[in-house]
């Protein structure tokens, strides 16, 4: 196991349990108590978990892993819900996407979209998220602006005032809204406020609203609101979803597709 997979079986395991023992992690991985230890100590260095005595546990509420580590999380629900999410969107409209991991499969599931293949732009897709921009760059149909501003290491967002004054001279048809959180009294949530911010503009910019969430972002609150749950018009997640929390939403004028 390299390393990068084995730090990743890590911060599951510790986002999942909360706290990991040194010698509880060396069996579930199969690799030596040392090794776990330097691993522990080299992530603590990067401020990704919290070393103790004998383990490591995780920052607390606002604890959020770098986006490089979340992908393969409900991997397949995010395929799902991306694929679903791409087909509400038209030829020649312009889209904004939030970064995120479900947010990059609709980018990657708007990229295979047959009837998207040619156009003058297909679509035109407004972004603050690096590696959304680059899965996108290279297709020659569609139009990509990059909004600017701060990039922000652990979801490769770009955040700031740099990023506000192009979206302040845009106008969207759909934005796609990626979030930590989706709650009907507290709304949509990220982990950071100046994500969250950009994200709101986004919002406020668009004639209509998706939020892409798997079912684990339902029903929780996170740290700094996006928006009220009435300015969202879909909400696109799996099927795992608790029907009470479904009703909810759809109790609160959302249309829900659950996929």
């Amino acid at each position: 196991m390299s390393r990068d997979a084995r730090w990743k079986a890590l911060l599951d395991l510790l986002v999942e349990r909360g706290r990991l023992d040194v010698e509880e992690a060396a069996a579930e991985l199969e690799v030596s108590a040392a090794t776990i230890r330097r691993d522990f100590d080299q992530l603590a260095a990067q401020q990704m978990l919290v070393r103790t005595r004998g383990g490591a546990v995780v920052h607390g509420v606002s604890y959020e892993l770098p986006l490089r580590y979340k992908t393969a999380r409900n991997a397949s629900e995010k395929q799902r819900i991306a694929a679903a999410v791409a087909d509400l969107l038209a030829p020649g409209e312009a889209v904004g996407l939030t970064g995120g991991t479900t947010t990059t499969e609709v980018a990657r599931a708007l990229a295979v979209r047959g009837d998207l293949t040619s156009g003058t732009p297909a679509l035109t897709v407004v972004t603050n998220a690096l590696n959304i921009a680059n899965e996108l760059a290279v297709r020659p149909q569609f139009k990509i602006v990059l909004t600017g501003g701060v990039a922000r290491p652990q979801s490769y967002e770009l955040i700031g005032p740099l990023a506000d004054g192009v979206l302040f001279q845009i106008t969207l048809d759909v934005a796609v809204l990626g979030v930590v959180a989706l709650d009907v009294t507290h709304g949509a949530a990220a982990h950071d406020e100046a994500e969250a911010a950009i994200n709101r503009l986004l919002c406020e910019r668009a004639e209509r609203v998706v939020v892409a969430a798997d079912s684990s972002k339902l029903g929780r609150r996170a740290f700094a609101r996006i928006c009220a749950v009435d300015t969202v018009d879909t909400l696109v997640t799996d099927t795992a979803a608790d029907p009470e929390l479904v009703r909810g939403f759809e109790e609160a004028g959302l249309r829900v597709l659950t996929v």
